[in-house]
């Protein structure tokens, strides 16, 4: 059938092509050839055709679609009147022309839009009854016309297309020329980086060769500076005078903005790079910079000579890494329990003086493992409230024996500030003496962080000496801790009762067994009324003691508990 029609379509264009030229343009043809072959744009082109359709009645435009890099696609017109189904039927076609079912309309047709041997694009058409031969030669006309008009501006976008395509092939040979000059150069200098850090390094030279040889390669002042801002060495003009290190947030901020990058980072005057060798910050490597000079040449050698630095610091970390190991391993002896005159032998050995008196310090994050990075945070912000300490690790926690009673509040401020977070508990020590009380006063740091932890407000420190009740709750507890308890809540009115030859702690004791009533306890201390309450009131006064405070009411019965049941009524 399509045959036919292809062949009628023949036999009418030949009739018409016999007949004279009209002056007349009815169909508005003439005017939209002159304007499809104007422009190059498909979108427009294919528009105008649409538009047309409704001027060769007694054609309806259904669609018109072009085919692009994602298919065909339709363009878009208020003149369309079909819908989704038309959609799918174009796309069922697989790129021939075909019938297309419209609601309500007889006829219906798809055209396709060729050139150049391929699919351009689809102009589909209904009417209400089945086109004439005339309507058909008009309808071929409007087809040809815009597919040779699609055509045209195809053939307008590859020329221009091969045109940019030649230029830019142009282009990039030219580069290619000028890249490998440039490759070359940047060659020979990096062989001169290369050769120039490796005989630093094989010269032993440390960190003020490698500075030294970064200025030589730059031509710009060389600065390495451990972690904290602290000057280690400097090479080329301008070297400051001694100044303290930056404020530890503002050093953090800044290693925080390096680390960012993918290579060194420029901060005011300097361009920065970190010795990082394992992840962690050993130090930093500036040039100063001041004008911007700086070039791909300095970054390179910027970030060879790092690397170089990275491994002086390793090496030096790796043999503090070892003393380190030392004081550890005295530590954790010295928790066990080891022999004084080893322990101070040790101990001068790696630079500790075990002869002054020391308190343990048990520190615990929730959530956080006690690894490196924790253990070398504990020690960094114990080194920044001024404890100075053996660090060891045991059973999740870190432990350290300090030389010094921390401030807990202010140690805990600087664990906080270096983890991130303040989820974390500090439990300390009383004061040890000698190396034979360090594991006794270990497990009262233990007592105390646990205190800590099951409290409500479970973030902070808590010092052995302020837990009160709880010192004799738990394990580990023995009659001289007891005793210890006692005399801390009772001692003074024991003392008085011996002075004076009076029953305080008796009369406290009674008046606890009664559960603070005021006539049985004078029953049962034979005693009136009002010579009981003068008594509570001294034991108020002598005591110091606030009997209406619970905690205080509990700490003193249980005192007074232990003072007559466990202790026999002695102080």
């Amino acid at each position: 059938m399509a045959g036919r029609r292809k062949q009628a379509l023949f036999h009418r264009e030949q009739q018409e092509a016999r007949q004279p030229p009209g002056d007349s343009d009815p169909h508005g043809l003439l005017a939209l050839c002159d304007l499809l072959f104007r422009s190059t744009d498909g979108s427009e082109i294919l528009r105008m055709a649409m538009a047309q359709v409704g001027a060769l009645a007694p054609f309806r435009l259904e669609a018109g679609y072009l085919l692009s890099g994602d298919g065909i696609v339709r363009v878009p017109s208020r003149d369309s009147a079909g819908g989704e189904a038309v959609d799918r039927r174009v796309r069922e076609l697989a790129e021939a022309d075909g019938p297309v079912a419209v609601p309500t309309r007889l006829w219906g047709w798809a055209f396709g839009l060729r050139g150049f041997g391929r699919l351009l694009g689809y102009l589909v058409v209904s009417s209400r009854q089945r086109p004439s031969e005339q309507d058909d030669l008009l309808i071929g006309r409007l087809i040809r016309l815009t597919s040779a008009a699609l055509s045209l501006a195809a053939a307008g976008h590859r020329q221009q297309h091969d045109a940019l395509e030649l230029s830019r092939l142009r282009e990039e040979h030219a580069t290619a020329v000028q890249r490998l000059d440039s490759l070359r150069s940047e060659m020979r200098h990096q062989r001169i980086v290369h050769e120039t850090l490796a005989e630093v390094a094989a010269g032993g030279g440390g960190e003020d060769a490698i500075t030294h040889a970064l200025y030589e390669l730059t031509g710009l002042a060389a600065v390495a500076e451990d972690r904290f801002g602290n000057l280690r060495s400097w090479a080329g003009p301008g070297r400051p005078g001694d100044s303290p290190a930056p404020p530890a947030e503002r050093r953090q901020e800044v290693l925080r903005q390096v680390a960012l990058g993918p290579g060194p980072v420029r901060i005011k005057d300097r361009l920065i790079a970190l010795a990082r060798p394992r992840g962690e910050v050993l130090g930093v490597l500036a040039v100063v910079d001041p004008d911007g000079t700086a070039d791909e040449r300095t970054l390179f050698a910027l970030e060879h000579a790092v690397r170089s630095l990275a491994l002086e610091l390793a090496h030096v970390r790796g043999l503090a890494e070892v003393e380190l190991r030392l004081r550890r391993q005295l530590l954790e002896d010295l928790l066990e329990g080891t022999d004084e005159a080893s322990a101070y032998a040790r101990s001068e050995a790696v630079g500790h003086d075990l002869h002054r008196a020391h308190h343990v310090i048990v520190v615990n994050w929730w959530g956080r493992t006690a690894d490196d990075s924790f253990t070398q945070a504990v020690e960094r912000a114990a080194a920044t409230v001024g404890v100075r300490a053996l660090v060891t690790r045991r059973g999740g926690r870190v432990v350290l024996l300090a030389e010094v009673k921390p401030n807990g509040d202010a140690l805990h401020a600087a664990l906080s500030r270096e983890l991130g977070t303040r989820d974390g508990a500090i439990g300390v020590s009383r004061r040890c003496e000698s190396p034979a009380s360090i594991p006794r006063r270990y497990q009262e740091a233990l007592r105390a962080l646990e205190v800590r932890r099951q409290s409500r407000e479970r973030d902070g420190a808590t010092f052995f000496d302020d837990l009160g009740l709880y010192r004799i709750l738990g394990p580990g507890s023995d009659r001289r801790e007891l005793e210890a308890f006692v005399g801390e809540w009772l001692g003074t009115l024991i003392d008085y009762d011996e002075q004076h030859g009076t029953q305080m702690v008796e009369t406290l004791s009674r008046y606890f067994d009664c559960g603070g009533n005021y006539d049985e306890t004078a029953a049962a201390l034979t005693v009136h009324r009002s010579t009981l309450r003068y008594r509570l009131q001294r034991i108020r006064e002598i005591g110091g003691r606030d009997l209406a405070d619970v905690d205080t009411r509990l700490s003193l019965q249980v005192a007074t508990r232990v003072w007559k049941i466990m202790l026999g009524g002695r102080g």
